[in-house]
């Protein structure tokens, strides 16, 4: 959990700048260095129109470790069930109820010496393990994941891996806790498997934040077909926050 809440970093600190209003740059380091001084609409446009402009910058900025690819959007992996359940939930996102949260494979706050490490859960090559997209509503305190769980991840002939969807709740509900939480951890991950999932079907991972009494962040989820039929699985935890000044070790 540790490695999916490091990652998501720089999702929360991009949720909560857009929240708090601030500027495309103000809330992006990087854009903030390659455009001092631009309005909001010229940064936006920045990587379309003043960088191009500049040889240095386009050069700076084609590098794939500048601008990172964001796996929490279609590719040719997805199935047609994945694909529409994006879209439905992207236009939920219209109204500003409902925010997509991207998604890395690297984390620019790990130390140099981990520069190698990558999340776990986008570790393989598309449409082979976790294809997923997890979108987070602030007024109700939920997430919803979208996922589909490839070939690699095959527990029983046929079905999904037991620790692969356990994973996913775990990346889900985390999620859940960290938005509001900041940094948080596992300390507590209650699951129940009622069915067992096909193989390269498509889940609907729902969670809820419950409660927070301190440092403790009580959540719940269930994991259900596309058409919500089918009770997968059931699932609590418990997440405590984190001081981000201490240490770990």
């Amino acid at each position: 959990m540790l490695r999916s809440c490091t990652a998501a970093l720089r999702t929360l600190r991009a949720l909560r700048g857009r929240r708090e209003g601030a500027s495309p740059a103000a809330r992006d380091p990087v854009l903030a260095r390659v455009s001092p001084g631009r309005g909001a609409a010229e940064v936006d446009r920045g990587v379309g129109l003043s960088v191009r402009n500049n040889p240095v910058i386009w050069r700076w900025f084609s590098t794939e470790k500048v601008i990172p690819k964001d796996h929490a959007l279609p590719n040719p992996s997805w199935s047609k069930d994945l694909r529409l359940l994006f879209d439905q939930f992207m236009k939920k996102c219209e109204d500003g109820s409902w925010e997509r949260l991207p998604s890395y494979k690297n984390s620019k706050l790990v130390k140099e010496q981990l520069s190698q490490a990558q999340l776990f859960t986008r570790g393989y090559e598309d449409g082979l393990g976790f294809e997923y997209v997890i979108f987070y509503n602030d007024d109700e305190k939920r997430t919803v994941c979208l996922f589909q769980g490839g070939p690699y991840l095959q527990g029983v002939p046929g079905f999904l891996h037991g620790g692969a969807i356990a994973t996913m709740i775990d990346a889900t509900v985390g999620m859940c806790a960290a938005i509001p939480g900041g940094i948080v951890m596992t300390a507590n991950l209650n699951i129940n498997f009622k069915r067992p999932i096909p193989l390269c079907s498509v889940v609907v991972i729902n969670s809820q934040l419950d409660k927070i009494e301190g440092r403790k962040l009580f959540l719940s989820c269930n994991v259900r077909s596309v058409d919500e039929k089918i009770l997968y699985s059931e699932a609590t935890g418990l997440f405590i926050k984190l001081d981000p000044e201490k240490s770990l070790t």
